[in-house]
C-alpha cells in the first residue's frame, strides 16, 4: 500500500489526543455533509420549480410555430400542405389565425387575442385538457373558448345564448374612414368552455374555429397567420428546419419552445446560475474550515513528520499525505450527504411530505445531472483546499 495514503487514511479515520483538533475535524466533516446536501437539494428543488413552470408552456405550445417573416399573414397551398402531411419527422400540424381583437360584454370591455383553430389543434398542444369547465369548441360554430381571467374580468357565463361576446376589429383597407360604425367588422359570439393555465395564458386567448376567424379578420381560405406543429420524438430538429424552409420558402421564421418563451427560459437560466454561485460559496466556506483542519492537524503531528522527514521521507510524500488526508475527508462527506440529500430528494417526489397548498406538493425533481454537478463542484473544491493546506508543510516545519 502507498506509504503517504496509508498514512493519511490513519490520520483521517483516528482521533488526536488533541480535542480541539477532533472537534475542528468533526465540524468540517459535517460542515462538507452539510453543504453538500444543501447544494443537491436546492438544485433538486430549482428543477422541480422549473419542470412546474415550463409545463405551462409545454401545455400551450407547439414544439414548431412557423410565423411569416413580412406582414402578418402567409398563404399554404395544398401541394405544401399534402408534402407537411408526408413529412415522416412531422406528427401533426394546425393552421392558426390570430389577432388581437377588443372585446364586450355587458358593457365591460377587454383587449385580448382571438385565435382561430382547425380541428388538429388538440393534437399539437394539450391545450383542452386544462379545460374546467364546459366543452371544447366545435367547427364552423360561433362558439368559442376563453379564458378564466377574461370570464372574470368580463364577467362571462357559459352557454349564454341571449347575451352574446361582442368581437371587433378594424376592416382591412386603406382610405378615409366616412362613417365610424363601418370601419369595424364585429361579431357575436358565445361561450361554451373556459380554460385555466396560468393568470398570463388565461387573459390572453378566446379560441374559436378558423372558419369562423377568417371570416372575422376578411382573410382568404388559404390564408393564415402561422402554423404550430408537433414533431415526432425521433424527429431531427434541425433537420425538419431545413425540410420547411424548403417547402414554405425563405419567408418564414420558425421557433421552437423555447425560442418562443425567450424571457421564461433566460429567467431560469439566471436564477439557477444564482442558487448554484450561492450554494457554492457556502462550499467554499466550509472547505476553508477542512483547510483549517488539516494546518491544525500538520501542527498537532508535526514532531513524527520530523521523524518521517529523518527517516528519510521526501517533503513532497509528507505533503501528499494531508493532501490524501483531505481528500479523504472531502469523499466522505460528499459520500453522506449526496446520500441523505437523495434520500430527502426521492421521499419528497414520491410520498410529497412538503405541501404548498392542500392539493399540491412543493415540487422537487431529482435528476443525475444535478448529483453530477455536486460532485464535480465538491470535489474540485476539496482538492484545491487540500493543496492550499498540504502546502504548509515545508522545511521550516521539520527544523
Amino acid at each position: 500500500m502507498n506509504l503517504s495514503f496509508y498514512i493519511a487514511k490513519r490520520y483521517a479515520v483516528s482521533f488526536s489526543k488533541n480535542k480541539a483538533i477532533n472537534i475542528i475535524t468533526g465540524i468540517a466533516s459535517v460542515g462538507i455533509i452539510a453543504s453538500t446536501m444543501a447544494l443537491f437539494v436546492f438544485l433538486s428543488v430549482f428543477s422541480g420549480l422549473k419542470e412546474f413552470s415550463l409545463n405551462f408552456a409545454n401545455a400551450s405550445d407547439p414544439d414548431l410555430r412557423i410565423e411569416t417573416t413580412s406582414g402578418k399573414t402567409l398563404f399554404i397551398s395544398s401541394k405544401q400542405e399534402g408534402l407537411l402531411k408526408k413529412n415522416k419527422a412531422i406528427a401533426s400540424y394546425s393552421k392558426i389565425i390570430e389577432e388581437r381583437v377588443y372585446f364586450m360584454y355587458d358593457n365591460k370591455e377587454l383587449v385580448a387575442h382571438i385565435k382561430g383553430i382547425d380541428n388538429k389543434f388538440i393534437q399539437v398542444t394539450d391545450f383542452d385538457k386544462n379545460l374546467y369547465a364546459g366543452k371544447w369548441i366545435e367547427n364552423s360554430s360561433e362558439n368559442v373558448v376563453v379564458g378564466a381571467e377574461i370570464s372574470r374580468k368580463l364577467g362571462l357565463g357559459l352557454f349564454d345564448y341571449n347575451n352574446a361576446l361582442k368581437a371587433y376589429v378594424p376592416k382591412p383597407g386603406k382610405g378615409n374612414i366616412e362613417n365610424p360604425n363601418e370601419a369595424f367588422n364585429k361579431i357575436l359570439l358565445f361561450p361554451t368552455g373556459i380554460y385555466s393555465i396560468n393568470e398570463e395564458l388565461d387573459g390572453k386567448y378566446v379560441f374559436c374555429s378558423i372558419d369562423l376567424a377568417q371570416h372575422f379578420l376578411g382573410l382568404k381560405n388559404n390564408e393564415i397567420t402561422n402554423i404550430e406543429i408537433k414533431l415526432t420524438p425521433s424527429a431531427n430538429e434541425n433537420e425538419v428546419r431545413n425540410e420547411l424552409i424548403s417547402i414554405l420558402g425563405n419567408a418564414i421564421k420558425i421557433k421552437n419552445r423555447a425560442q418562443l418563451n425567450d424571457s421564461l427560459y433566460k429567467m431560469l437560466q439566471s436564477e439557477n446560475l444564482f442558487i448554484y454561485l450561492f450554494s457554492t460559496l457556502v462550499v467554499i466556506l466550509t472547505l476553508f474550515c477542512l483547510a483549517g483542519a488539516i494546518v491544525m492537524i500538520i501542527i498537532d503531528k508535526r514532531d513524527n513528520l520530523k521523524t518521517l522527514y529523518n527517516i528519510g521521507v521526501t517533503q513532497t510524500a509528507i505533503r501528499s499525505i494531508f493532501f490524501t488526508q483531505g481528500i479523504i475527508i472531502t469523499l466522505f462527506g460528499l459520500t453522506i450527504g449526496l446520500g441523505l440529500a437523495s434520500g430527502i430528494i426521492l421521499l419528497q417526489q414520491h410520498f410529497s411530505f412538503i405541501m404548498i397548498t392542500p392539493t399540491m406538493p412543493y415540487p422537487v425533481l431529482f435528476e443525475w445531472e444535478n448529483m453530477i454537478i455536486v460532485v464535480m463542484t465538491i470535489v474540485i473544491l476539496g482538492l484545491i483546499s487540500s493543496w492550499i493546506a498540504s502546502g504548509t508543510v515545508n522545511k521550516k516545519l521539520f527544523n
